[in-house]
């Protein structure tokens, strides 16, 4: 995602759902993007980590400065001590991952990644979505996620929401968003334009109760067999704007 001020900072949302607690990392990358020949990336990512009512605010600049062993002890560290990386175990609940960059070159195209590091417990990433200002090429909203490696198909929902989010006071929103769903080799499976245009894919969006309230928006409906896929965010006709992709694994958790 491009990460500019304002509105337009990159935010990671998450929804730990279940019964017990999880422990993630959350990692907040920039620098190193340069390796996947990316161009003008944040240079200095800092990350919030924001929860539920009661929750405390996390915030770290560069990720040797408060949890050096700890994130080591991942195997998963960023490889530029100036990205940020937070370890935590949350409580099942909503959570909100705001990335920014230090002044004095606060935009460009930076990553914000969240790993579960105990999938046998019986909670999970249900939802997953990232909010920030689409543009176009390198710099339209691209969302990874796994699937984990179990032997079953996971039903799944995604979104691509502009449009709506005017209700909430948001400026310069992505008027029209699209979406495609991809696998790991990049092969397109869906792609998506207004999300009533499909009937049948209409129908299971709406029967699991995540309907777009605005008939702009984009949504997809897929069972997928376990593993790596990408879903992207980009304006018709080019258009930009600040977006958010979101995922739903519908599936239940781990028993």
């Amino acid at each position: 995602m491009r990460v500019l001020t304002g509105d337009g900072v990159g935010i990671g949302g998450f929804i730990v759902s279940g019964t017990a607690p999880k422990r993630v990392i959350l990692r907040a990358i920039g620098p190193s993007l340069t390796r996947y020949g990316i161009t003008d990336v944040l240079a200095d990512p800092v990350m919030e980590l924001h929860g539920p009512t009661g929750f405390t605010t996390i915030t770290n600049n560069n990720w040797r400065d408060t949890q050096e062993n700890e994130v080591q002890a991942t195997g998963i560290p960023p490889v530029n001590d100036l990205e940020s990386a937070i370890v935590v175990t949350l409580n099942p609940g909503p959570y909100t991952a705001i990335v920014r960059g230090n002044s004095p070159a606060p935009n460009g195209v930076a990553l914000v990644e969240i790993y579960d590091l105990n999938q046998g417990v019986p909670s999970k990433l249900a939802n997953l979505s990232t909010r920030a200002f689409v543009s176009t090429g390198d710099n339209i909203v691209i969302a990874g996620f796994l699937l984990s490696d179990n032997l079953t198909m996971d039903p799944i929902v995604v979104r691509g929401l502009g449009p709506s989010l005017s209700a909430f006071g948001i400026n310069n929103v992505l008027a029209d968003p699209n979406l495609e769903l991809r696998d790991a080799n990049g092969v397109l499976l869906i792609a998506n334009n207004d999300w009533q245009d499909n009937p049948i894919q209409a129908a299971e969006i709406t029967a699991a109760g995540l309907a777009p309230t605005n008939t702009h928006e984009a949504a997809i409906a897929a069972t997928l067999p376990p593993g790596l896929y990408t879903a992207l965010l980009f304006g018709r006709s080019n258009g930009v704007g600040v977006g958010i992709v979101e995922v739903y694994d519908r599936g239940a958790p781990a028993p």
